[in-house]
């Protein structure tokens, strides 16, 4: 069996100890450090949505989590972000993987990506999402 990749880059609403899937992730996975995705982060309302992209001078900034049970923690956010064949579709949010950059090097992390039309929203050009 493939093992799956047991890094997660957070950089929205799961920081959010406050919030009941944050708190999961704290109790389920080891902060590892900051990152940052190339691309582009957008406000939707309650919750920001980024754009990956590779050619972007621009970065997203968040957090790169080792996940104790990869599996089992992605379906669960999978849930939380609407993503799946279950889920609403088109799927609010995508799961890929992406290379966040840190201070040293590169991590492949999973990272849920934006996957509606974003012309109409407001950028957050900071890349840094605080409510």
């Amino acid at each position: 069996m493939e093992q799956t990749n047991p890094h997660l880059f957070v950089y929205g609403t799961l920081l959010d100890n406050n919030n009941s899937y944050g708190a999961y992730l704290q109790q389920h996975c080891t902060l590892l450090q900051p990152g940052k995705l190339k691309g582009r982060l957008y406000d939707i309302g309650d919750y920001p949505g980024a754009i990956a992209d590779t050619d972007s001078e621009e970065y997203v900034h968040g957090s790169i989590y080792l996940m104790d049970e990869p599996e089992k923690i992605l379906e669960f956010i999978d849930d939380y972000e609407g993503f799946g064949d279950d889920q609403a579709q088109p799927n609010l949010f995508i799961r890929i993987q992406a290379d966040i950059e840190t201070g040293t090097n590169t991590v492949e992390c999973w990272v849920y990506v934006y996957n509606l039309a974003v012309e109409h929203l407001p950028r957050i050009r900071s890349g840094r999402y605080l409510k």
